[in-house]
Order: structure tokens, then C-alpha cells, then sequence
């Protein structure tokens, strides 16, 4: 009977373990999305001792994990807590050991009007650090400007209010209104714009910045950071008044002075006009007291000026100076000389150890020594083939003798039906059949007249 036939071969398939299943899963997630703003609720919030913050951010329908680590935690500038309404900034993710889908988050901040107020607060923070609250940087009102720049909205109850107190306690005061909008997009930038103009033209003597009253949003043009900056440029002193008593702005902190309402600003840069006597009189006092005190302290000056001008006679100290210059020119050229003195003697001795240590005969020994390696694996490699292709003629011989084709060349044949398949017994074929026999010089057809099996024939 012939042999078995060999199974086909299953087409191979590649097995994931679960690690790598997950670490696919992340890698698709990481490189699939970029870095997202996501709004939602916190809850479930979680903080082990290793200062990492594990929470979940959910909304109506549906939530998601996230983990802020503890080098991110510590840039915050709030407390979380859950049920708090935040906005973070983050990558997806996987976290492989369990498989869960995660946010890492980078950066979270408070949704509506929390973040108004944390940004108020931290642009306050940055403000104050960098001096621009400083009282030294804050310039007195002028006691009786000849001109009153207003900044604010032309139509607002604000203006009508500081007009309203001007005319009532000084109306000859001139008066510049730089029209500007209070609220809304682009409104800042404007603001911002209309102080740098005032302080360019130089066409008032005190500016007032002002709005009327509202919510944190509406107010919020004086709470920007161009406006501060703008605020702490500007060469005009400058009151701000914005919204009622309750209301602080950034500008407020900024400005020269700090006005309640738009019509205390109002008060607080126009002198009254029943007063004025008084406070020219009291203006001339201080005046002749100034200039009693100037012509005393300038007396003392001159007398410690005349006398420091006596004990430091410019010759005098020329004459020092000449002294110094020539001990410093002698020190300098006796510096030099030792110092190549010293580069001289490193030199000699660094061409002596030269001499010593030149290469050139260990140069001509590795030389001699590379020939002779090159002629041992010359010799080597010349060995090695004669002795491998003995091995492999012998091997040849050895192959020959078993081969099938010596066999056919020796007189026998190789027997197969039309399918190919080898005759071994009789019982194979029929009378009949048409068969092929293989020889040593080539192929023969051939029918089945006969058959004895190997008994039958003994």
C-alpha cells in the first residue's frame, strides 16, 4: 500500500496576547486624536498619596475617566470638588493593565463664571507680581488739570453722570471724550487703543476711565490684561471708575487712583469752585514754605560741594591716577615676561618626551606583524577549502551510491499507474491498465497483459 499523503498546510495566524491587544488599542487612540477641550461635571474624584488626581467627567449622557498627575495638579489655581463644572484639556488614551479608556488631563479650569473669576484672580496675581499695583508707580491728580480726557462710552448713563458733576462744580473745565465701547467683543483692544492715543497727544491733563454698573461678563473689557498694560503705560494720571461701589476691575488696581462710581471720579479730578480761594491761599504758603526750604537745603549743597572741591583737587587725583597706571604698566610687563618664560620651558619639555615616545618603530613592528598575520590566514584559508572540498567529493560518492538514479542506471525501472502513483504489487493494477515505466534513459508506455504476485510465481 503507498504512504499516507502529508496534511495541507494551515495558512498561519498571528495571535495577540492582551497585553499587546491593549497596547495597540492605546497607541491607536493616542496618535488618532489630537490634544481636545472637553466641558463636564466632575465626580467620583480621588486623591491617593501619590498626589495624582483620579476623577470621572460626565455629562447627561455619558462619562469618561481621567487622571491629572501630580506635576500637572500643582498648576492649578482651584480646589476640584465634585459636582463642579470644569473645562480640562487633554489626550485619549488606554490604560493597558485594566484595558479602561481614559483622559489624560494637562490643564483644567473652571467653566462660566468660575473662570472668569480664576482668570480675574490669576491676572491679578501675575499683575501685582510684576509691579504694575505698586503705589510707588502711582502719580498724584493734577489739583487743577486745565483739560479732563474721558475715555467711556458716548452714549452710556456713565458720561452723562461725569458731565453732569463737572459742569456742577467747575464748569470752565474743558472736557475730551475718546469714544470707545465698553463691553463686547474687541472692546478691550479699543479701550486699550484710546488710552495710548491720550497719552501720545498729551491733550489732557488727567484722564477718567469709566463705565457704568453690571455683571462680571459686562465689565469684563477693564479686566484685561491689554488694558492694565495700557493702563500702566499711559504718561497722563489716570482715575478709573467702573461700574458701582461693589464693582473691582484690574484697572482699577492699576490706575492712579480708584474712583466708586463714574461721578466720585468725576469729584475726584475737578476742584470745586467754592473752594478755590481757600485752596490758593493755602497753595501760596506751600509754595513760599517750598521755596524757604529749596533755598536752604541748596545753601547747604553748595557749602559741602565747596568743601569736597578743596579736599579733592583734580590735580591731586590726577596725579594718583598717573602713579597707579605706571606701577600697573611695570607689574603687566613683568607678568608677561614670567608667564612665557613659563611656555618656553613646557614646550622644551613636551619635544623632549616627543623624541622619546615617536612612533615610528612601533609603527614598522605592527607593520611586520600584520604581514605575518596576513600570510598565517593566507595559509589557513588554503587548508581549510582543501580540506572541505575533500569532505564534500566524499560526500558526493556516498550520494551517488543511494540515489534512485543509480539504481535506474543498473538496469531496474520505476513503475506508476496514470495518476503517478508507484506499482508496488500487483493488486495495484488491473489487466489492462495502461502504466508508465521509468529508466535510466528516459520514459516507456506499457499494458497489463499479466499479473502474479510473489508467491504465485515461486
Amino acid at each position: 500500500m503507498s504512504p499516507p499523503e502529508p496534511p495541507a498546510l494551515l495558512p498561519e495566524r498571528e495571535v495577540f496576547s492582551v497585553t499587546r491587544l491593549n497596547q495597540e488599542a492605546q497607541l491607536l487612540l493616542e496618535t488618532g486624536l489630537p490634544l481636545l477641550w472637553v466641558e463636564g461635571e466632575l465626580s467620583n474624584l480621588a486623591r491617593p498619596a501619590s498626589g495624582h488626581l483620579y476623577f470621572t467627567l460626565k455629562d447627561s449622557g455619558a462619562q469618561v475617566r481621567c487622571a491629572l498627575f501630580r506635576q500637572r495638579g500643582l498648576r492649578l489655581g482651584f480646589t476640584p470638588r465634585d459636582g463642579m463644572q470644569v473645562l480640562v484639556r487633554g489626550r485619549v488614551s488606554l490604560y493597558v493593565p485594566r484595558g479602561d479608556y481614559q483622559l489624560i488631563v494637562e490643564q483644567m479650569e473652571e467653566a462660566g463664571h468660575g473662570a472668569l473669576q480664576r482668570a480675574f484672580e490669576a491676572l491679578k496675581q501675575k499683575l501685582a507680581t510684576e509691579g504694575l499695583f505698586d503705589p510707588a508707580h502711582k502719580r498724584p491728580l493734577p489739583a487743577f488739570p486745565k483739560r479732563v480726557g474721558v475715555i467711556t462710552s458716548p452714549t452710556g448713563a456713565a458720561i452723562r453722570d461725569v458731565l453732569s458733576v463737572l459742569r456742577r462744580r467747575f464748569p470752565a473745565l474743558p472736557v475730551l471724550i475718546y469714544p470707545v465701547p465698553v463691553q463686547g467683543a474687541g472692546a478691550a483692544e479699543k479701550i486699550a487703543a484710546a488710552i495710548r492715543l491720550a497719552s501720545e497727544r498729551q491733550d489732557c491733563d488727567v484722564l477718567i476711565l469709566t463705565r457704568g454698573g453690571g455683571s462680571l461678563e459686562d465689565l469684563w473689557a477693564f479686566n484685561e490684561e491689554v488694558v492694565a498694560r495700557a493702563v500702566h503705560a499711559c504718561r497722563i494720571p489716570i482715575v478709573c471708575g467702573v461700574g458701582h461701589e461693589i464693582d473691582f476691575s484690574i484697572a482699577d488696581f492699576v490706575a492712579d487712583q480708584r474712583a466708586p462710581t463714574p461721578s466720585a471720579a468725576a469729584e475726584l479730578v475737578s476742584p470745586d469752585a467754592a473752594e478755590l480761594v481757600p485752596h490758593i491761599n493755602s497753595a501760596a504758603r506751600r509754595l513760599r514754605a517750598n521755596l524757604r526750604d529749596r533755598l536752604t537745603r541748596h545753601r547747604q549743597t553748595l557749602r559741602w560741594l565747596e568743601g569736597r572741591l578743596h579736599m579733592q583737587h583734580p590735580e591731586r587725583r590726577l596725579r594718583e591716577r598717573s602713579q597707579s597706571a605706571d606701577l600697573l604698566e611695570t607689574r603687566l610687563g613683568k607678568a608677561i615676561e614670567h608667564h612665557l618664560a613659563r611656555r618656553e620651558a613646557t614646550l622644551s619639555r613636551l619635544r623632549l618626551r616627543l623624541g622619546h615616545h615617536s612612533p615610528a618603530r612601533r609603527v614598522a613592528a605592527a607593520a611586520d606583524r600584520n604581514r605575518l598575520l596576513h600570510l598565517r590566514l593566507r595559509n589557513a584559508a588554503d587548508n581549510r577549502l582543501s580540506h572541505e572540498h575533500g569532505r564534500i567529493v566524499t560526500a558526493m560518492r556516498a550520494l551517488h551510491v543511494v540515489s534512485p538514479l543509480a539504481t535506474l542506471e543498473r538496469g531496474y525501472g520505476i513503475l506508476t499507474d496514470h495518476n503517478g502513483k508507484v506499482i508496488r504489487h500487483p493488486d495495484q493494477v488491473a489487466i489492462g491498465d495502461a502504466l508508465e515505466a521509468r529508466v535510466a534513459g528516459g520514459k516507456i508506455g506499457c499494458v497489463v497483459t499479466e499479473k502474479r504476485s510473489a508467491k504465485s510465481s515461486m
